[in-house]
């Protein structure tokens, strides 16, 4: 793939505009795989016992966020998949609070969780080089939006670089 350019508004449904709003002209493999150090770094910098405490009750701990947004990079890698294989099958939505619940995180090893992103990242950044570029463009529905493939690849990193500054912000 020659270009990975960011998406045109209207690629999307407007919602997402919260994670892509946060991505520059930059090089897309870079970004997703820096991503992994980026999270590691921040897992290693704290203390004991605090990737299994949640800053409120009711909200996630830091272990369930990082499976969460490993949880959407392969939803949204597998709709982005779809759609750029051509496939006109309007796709369902996902409900991200069963999706942790039913994933016990926290009784998951960090380590083992932050080697799985890495290798889901090192996975989306193979299957990228993979692609055309005109197949980028599709457009397919997922949980009822008209959506890209461009823009469901470019959602993942706005998606993570989100939940990080609630990490850093917030835990």
């Amino acid at each position: 793939m020659n270009s990975f350019a960011l998406p045109q508004t209207g690629t999307y449904p407007s919602f997402y505009h919260t994670y892509i709003s946060k991505l520059s002209e930059e090089n897309y493999q870079e970004l997703i795989l820096s991503q992994v150090s980026e999270i590691r770094d921040l897992f290693r910098s704290k203390e004991e016992g605090w990737d299994t405490t949640a800053y409120e009750p009711g909200k996630w701990t830091p272990k369930e966020v990082l499976g969460h947004i490993a949880d959407t990079d392969r939803v949204m890698t597998f709709r982005a998949l779809c759609f750029s294989r051509g496939d006109q099958n309007a796709l369902p939505g996902f409900d991200q609070d069963p999706y942790v619940l039913n994933a016990k995180y926290n009784h998951v090893p960090t380590e083992v969780l932050l080697a799985d992103f890495e290798a889901e990242r090192t996975a989306l950044a193979t299957l990228v080089r993979t692609l055309n570029e005109n197949v980028l463009d599709n457009i397919g529905t997922a949980n009822g939006n008209l959506i890209s493939p461009r823009s469901l690849f470019w959602i993942i990193p706005g998606h993570f670089i989100h939940h990080l500054n609630i990490l850093k912000e917030r835990y």
